[in-house]
């Protein structure tokens, strides 16, 4: 089947069934293109929980649509890969974190929403990139609180706001993997380019870009900039919309450190496909389940989070 008719056919699928398909930034660009929404996890999350459609397909990875199912437990939540998973969510088994929980007594719990049902279920409030400094700063100055499983931006976050949050030990692979040699070389051979990262890039490197923040934040800095040309240390996925915002303007991929690829990419984003997209609409399998009593549970932080990103105007 060609490409033209994979996506007739998945257009004429959503509309049959009522279906709505949402797209990370990290996704192939044809997903991208031919998702109803394109965003973040944050604008994902907000996203599931205010469409009306019956079907969610959500093209990410598994956090991601498990995310949506707590939030929209009347609705059929689907990905199109069941292994699309992820590193970071993968580097915070629940019972160990559950044992780490219960070795810190009297800890407010912030985790990152790059983990699982199970974990978001041991949570007080899980937090995004784009409002983990907003929702850090909403809590007294003295509060304890321990915060996983990215130790990188809870380590950034420490820096942002004087705190001394207890860090679960856990990076992702995409990010962690940056080599400052090459991108410091790439800056010498564009020195007007601007280095853009995220977050949960290592110390080393957040320490010489010239703007960090989300993948949103990070899309949003390179369209309002005056400046033409960007080094962007996150999955390489985002150079589409970037690109698509800003014609004219260069975004060169920064580079991982033990490869000969010029980009950076994360395997399990890449599992998806269109064609994957149509078969999981057309067979709606794989489909997102989450236990009622873990989602109860994991529902509650979720919800705290998109009440303080409100606040916020996140």
């Amino acid at each position: 089947m060609k490409g033209s008719e994979i996506i007739q056919n998945i257009n004429q699928l959503r509309r049959d069934k009522n279906a709505i398909i949402l797209a990370h930034y990290y996704q192939d660009s044809e997903i991208q293109d031919i998702a109803d929404f394109v965003g973040d996890s944050l604008a994902l999350a907000q996203w599931a929980a205010k469409t009306n459609a019956d079907i969610i397909v959500l093209c990410g990875v598994h956090f991601m649509g498990e995310t949506a199912k707590i939030l929209s437990p009347e609705k059929r939540v689907f990905i199109p890969d069941f292994k699309a998973g992820c590193s970071l969510a993968d580097s915070c088994p629940a019972d160990k974190f559950a044992k780490f929980v219960e070795s810190y007594p009297n800890h407010t719990v912030i985790s990152y929403v790059n983990t699982t049902a199970a974990v978001k279920a041991l949570t007080d409030i899980v937090v995004t990139s784009t409002n983990a400094k907003q929702v850090v700063d909403s809590l007294p100055k003295d509060e304890k609180i321990i915060f996983g499983p990215d130790k990188n931006l809870g380590d950034y976050i420490n820096k942002l706001t004087g705190r001394n949050m207890l860090l679960w030990d856990g990076v992702c692979h995409v990010h962690a993997q940056f080599s400052l040699e090459k991108i410091l070389a790439l800056k010498k051979d564009y020195p007007e380019a601007l280095i853009l990262a995220h977050p949960e890039c290592p110390k080393y490197l957040l320490e010489v870009a010239d703007h960090i923040g989300s993948t949103s934040s990070i899309l949003k800095f390179a369209t309002t900039s005056t400046k033409k040309q960007f080094i962007v240390a996150t999955e390489a996925g985002i150079l589409h919309q970037m690109q698509k915002e800003n014609p004219s303007k260069l975004f060169i991929p920064a580079p991982p450190e033990d490869s000969t690829c010029a980009c950076n990419e994360c395997f399990y984003m890449k599992m998806n496909t269109l064609e994957k997209l149509y078969l999981c609409l057309k067979n709606e399998t794989p489909e997102i389940f989450v236990e009622e009593e873990i989602r109860i549970k994991a529902v509650k932080p979720i919800e705290r989070m998109l009440e303080i990103s409100a606040r916020y105007g996140l």
